[in-house]
This record gives structure tokens, C-alpha cells and sequence, in this order.
């Protein structure tokens, strides 16, 4: 058996409204053990499978990526298609792809892009309240498109940090942070809005922290020079509140080019 043992990176998405998360917890429906039940499935065999990120519970990826190592005769192709008919309509493989022996979605990860998206006043769309934070109050588009370059480059994000999952190092360097407008819909009568942010990683809800954070000065409440305080604390009390988990969603995980096998 040991002889058919193939590493893949699989490019999975899902809407996680109906999940407790990424990781596997007892007697709760999660992403992973969603994945490790298709994969049992398919290969009669039992998989660990491991992920870029722990999304939490409600969160939605586009573009999460996915380390496994199983025994599979098939293309990497029919690999994804095969799991796709035992899959959840919620969750799809996008693409799957034979890798380097060792390949680990988590230590080889080198940069992660997370969008997350925002309705500004009107009435709640009931198309996409699952994935947009329903601001009631306006906010100035102008004041937080000015505060997104503070937290480029280099920073220790402690204040932005969430308790639960410390990390050996509170450091990260983003290498973009952009507000963005949103095209409008029939079903929408207040602004949409996104802000995406690229870095080389992130820490527990670090994303969703910079995104109360930058409500928090498009409302007016507090200025940017605000977040240059913020830093300097290194104290999560300091900083806004957690925008909600539904509104993030995880784009897209790079790699360097050296993890894929060319001729599978």
C-alpha cells in the first residue's frame, strides 16, 4: 500500500455558515472532518488532512489550500472529482494537483490574501447577509482608504491579536491593505464595500481585529493616527472591536513553485 502513497495540494472552497470551523471537533460538522470523511470514501483509507488555516466557525474560503498524503492510482484530476461527489454542495474542490513528497499546506505557505466584506446602511440583502457585515451607521470610505497604508510592512500586530492561539511571534508584514468599493445590485440599497489583506501570515483574528479597527475610524469615532497608538500598545484592549466571522473570507494561499510535480 505504502508504494501508492501520493502527496496532493488541493484548492478548496466553502461557505462555512453551516460548519463549527475548519478544524475536527467531537459530534460537530467542520471542514476538515468533512474533507477526511470524503477521502475515507474514496480510499477506504483514513486520511489526516491538513490545512492552510484554522478558519473559524462561519468564515468562507475561496481559495483555502489543503496538504494530504493517500494512496490514489488516478490522475490528480480524477483525484478532485472523486471527492467532489462525496463532498457537501458547500464545499468543492477546485483544483487538486499531485505534489513534492513533504509538501505541508501550513510550513510551505508564503503568503495568504483574506477579503472581507462589508454592507453599509439599507436594508439587509437576503442574498448575502451570510457574507457581508451590516454596518447600520455611514461610514467615510475616504478616512479608512487613508488609514489602509498604515499597516503596511512590518509591524508587531499583539493589538490585534485575539487570546486563544498566541503565537511565538506577534511580527507580520503586510504587503497590501486596500478599501475597496463594490459594485452595487438590485437587491442592495447601501454601500458595499471590501478591504483585502495580503500578508506573509496572520495571526488569530488578526484580520477581522484591523477591520473593527478600520470601522472604527470611518465611523469617526477615532482618527488614524489612533492606530499608531494601537501598535504601540502591543494590547488587544486597545484596538477596535472583531468585525463578525461572515463577513471574512480566505481568497487565495501562495506557494513557491518548487512544491508541484510538472508532469502529473
Amino acid at each position: 500500500m505504502d508504494s501508492y502513497l501520493r502527496t496532493f495540494k488541493l484548492t478548496v472552497a466553502y461557505e462555512g455558515t453551516n460548519y463549527f470551523g475548519w478544524q475536527v471537533q467531537p459530534n460537530k460538522p467542520t471542514i476538515q472532518g468533512k474533507l477526511q470523511q470524503a477521502i475515507q470514501a474514496i480510499t477506504s483509507m483514513s486520511v489526516s488532512v491538513v490545512g492552510s488555516g484554522r478558519t473559524d466557525a462561519g468564515v468562507h474560503a475561496l481559495g483555502q489550500v489543503v496538504s494530504c498524503r493517500l494512496p490514489w492510482r488516478g490522475s490528480a484530476e480524477q483525484l478532485g472529482l472523486a471527492l467532489n461527489t462525496k463532498l457537501p454542495a458547500d464545499i468543492t474542490i477546485r483544483e487538486s494537483v499531485e505534489s513534492v513528497e513533504g509538501f505541508h499546506a501550513i510550513r510551505d505557505a508564503i503568503r495568504k490574501r483574506y477579503r472581507y466584506q462589508l454592507q453599509l446602511g439599507g436594508a439587509v440583502s437576503p442574498f448575502e447577509r451570510r457574507y457581508r457585515w451590516h454596518v447600520k451607521t455611514a461610514l467615510d470610505f475616504g478616512r479608512m482608504h487613508d488609514a489602509a497604508p498604515l499597516f503596511l510592512g512590518e509591524h508587531d500586530f499583539a493589538s490585534f491579536q485575539a487570546a486563544g492561539a498566541e503565537r511565538l511571534s506577534t511580527v507580520r508584514t503586510i504587503f497590501d491593505c486596500s478599501v475597496l468599493r463594490q459594485a452595487q445590485s438590485g437587491d442592495h440599497d447601501g454601500d458595499l464595500i471590501a478591504i483585502e489583506i495580503e500578508a506573509d501570515g496572520f495571526l488569530y483574528n488578526m484580520v477581522r481585529n484591523i477591520v473593527g479597527s478600520m470601522v472604527e475610524v470611518g465611523s469617526g469615532k477615532r482618527d488614524k493616527q489612533w492606530l499608531h497608538s494601537v501598535f504601540a500598545a502591543r494590547n488587544r484592549s486597545k484596538a477596535g472591536p472583531t468585525a463578525p466571522a461572515h463577513g471574512l473570507c480566505l481568497l487565495r494561499v501562495d506557494y513557491p513553485k518548487e512544491i508541484h510535480l510538472s508532469d502529473h
